[in-house]
């Protein structure tokens, strides 16, 4: 009977070290989405959460600083400063206009601190225009002949 008192008391303090670190684990990698507008506004205690913020990255505003990026984002008329200092390089399609979702935390100083960032260029998935295109357009002619 005592082994099996034993048995159970360690079962129940394995689960709980198990229950606390999922718990933990789970709101460390929750992440909320914002708009550029709504994290000018986040209060003392919101800064603190980790957010992904998305928008196009402002032509002629990508600064490398060694290890450091630094860039603008921008959503209509507004805009936020970004400094990138993950350790994950940047993606090849991070450059001026692509559309960027940078993961991160806001800063009292109104800078957003980013740890992750993704991009894609908006011109790279756009859809091909066939006016203007006259080798396709001969070329669907003779086909068609």
């Amino acid at each position: 009977m005592n082994n099996s008192l034993k048995f159970g008391a360690i079962t129940v303090a394995i689960l709980g070290v198990v229950l606390w670190l999922a718990i933990g684990g789970i709101d460390e990698s929750k992440a909320y989405y914002k708009t550029i507008d709504e994290v000018r506004a986040l209060n003392q205690t919101e800064l603190e959460k980790r957010l992904r913020v998305a928008g196009d990255v402002a032509p002629g505003s990508i600064v490398r600083d060694g290890a450091l990026v630094r860039f603008v984002l921008m959503q209509e008329e507004h805009r936020l400063n970004v400094v990138y200092d993950g350790t994950d390089p940047l993606p090849d399609t991070f450059r001026d206009n692509a559309q960027a979702l940078a993961d991160g935390r806001m800063q009292p100083d109104g800078t957003f601190h980013a740890k992750r960032i993704q991009a894609k260029c908006a011109s790279k998935y756009a859809p091909k225009t066939p006016a203007g295109d006259g080798a396709a357009a001969a070329l669907n002619e003779k086909k068609t002949s």
